[in-house]
């Protein structure tokens, strides 16, 4: 395995660990699961939400099967980045896929073990809440995404060398 692979699947092991403790600490130490609710700042709460769903309520599994098939279907999923960290050439973009790769898992974890995702993070300003309440996982799956797209719009590669010896 070449450095930009393990680079890739170190970065998607370190999103699983960080998400998965981050998870406990809130289920666990801070209880949140109990209090549901954690004022931290102004506009950032600690707030227990059950995820039966994907993105923006999406494919909502209210049934084991529906949860099971939601397992099935974001593991396909998620070969998409682990295939392509594979022949990925490029250091950032393998740490980009990781960082995909690594939320899927983390959320497929959750699935799995509590049937549902555990999402606790909630960024909002008053009463207004852009986002959806979110975790690590979310997070991580989000800026590989933004940082392969941006790659892919501004980075360039090397313009072709002219081999008009004419001008």
């Amino acid at each position: 395995m070449n450095r930009v692979t393990r680079a890739g699947y170190a970065t998607a092991l370190a999103v699983i660990l960080v998400d998965q403790l981050t998870k406990w600490i809130a289920a666990g130490p801070l209880d949140l699961t109990g209090r549901l609710i954690i004022p931290v700042l102004p506009i950032f709460d600690l707030r227990y939400v059950q995820n039966f769903g994907v993105s923006m309520g999406f494919l909502v599994a209210d049934s084991d099967t529906g949860r099971w098939l939601l397992v099935a279907m974001t593991g396909l999923i998620a070969l998409v980045p682990a295939i392509w960290i594979l022949r990925e050439k490029s250091r950032a973009d393998a740490v980009a896929l990781g960082l995909v790769l690594g939320g899927a898992l983390g959320n497929i974890l959750d699935r799995v073990r509590l049937g549902h995702v555990f999402d606790f993070l909630d960024l909002h300003f008053g009463d207004w809440h852009p986002f959806l309440v979110f975790n690590v996982a979310d997070a991580a799956i989000t800026l590989g995404v933004v940082a392969l797209l941006l790659r892919a719009f501004l980075v360039r590669g090397e313009p072709a060398v002219s081999e008009d010896k004419h001008a």
